[in-house]
């Protein structure tokens, strides 16, 4: 089917993550996680911002970009929150990128460049999360959709952030299936 290179949040690589990828391999897939922090996971956001701030952020980017270096060209790249920086500039600027599976984050596409025809999106978010929908990445998504009929954006009701993650207090179940349905739905008109 389709490899996929899924890039975590700021908790690091949890079960949570590893979780979602497994959701996404019932579908037949292959999904890559790498471990952007080296082994480091984090109980809370602030903990981890904090390590990501001492590595550096574009470091920790630059990590994810490299990820993708010796998988497949037809790649599949998805993030949640600070994982999406580097699948959007992969998606934006790696030849051969096939979809874009954003979850919990989104960034405006100049940022990385511009967005390539033909390369699909999904972005996934809560309406009233603090980092999603109140800091401008759910406008952001909702504009680059205007008039895209490849790009789609799901809001879905509540407050938290990193929705997706089994093992956060933040996890909701029911929006986490819509998530995975979704974004299998999209890898399989992919062919």
């Amino acid at each position: 089917m389709t490899d996929i290179l899924l890039l975590h949040h700021l908790h690091g690589l949890t079960a949570g993550v590893t979780g979602l990828a497994d959701g996404l391999r019932a579908g037949g897939h292959t999904v890559h996680t790498p471990d952007l922090f080296e082994g480091r996971t984090f109980a809370t956001l602030d903990e981890g911002a904090d390590f990501a701030r001492s590595v550096g952020f574009d470091v920790v980017r630059a990590r994810g970009v490299a990820a993708a270096e010796g998988l497949p060209d037809d790649l599949v790249v998805a993030g949640i929150s600070l994982g999406v920086m580097a699948a959007q500039q992969l998606a934006q600027n790696r030849p051969g990128v096939r979809a874009a599976l954003l979850y919990e984050a989104f960034a405006a596409p100049e940022n990385f460049g511009t967005w390539p025809d033909g390369v699909p999106a999904q972005v996934h978010g809560m309406e009233h999360d603090p980092f999603f929908g109140e800091e401008g990445d759910l406008d952001a998504a909702r504009e680059f959709a205007a008039g895209r009929d490849d790009v789609e954006v799901f809001a879905y009701p509540g407050s938290v952030h990193l929705f997706t993650d089994s093992t956060l207090p933040t996890y909701d179940a029911d929006a986490t299936r819509l998530v995975l349905d979704r974004s299998l739905e999209l890898l399989g008109r992919l062919g």
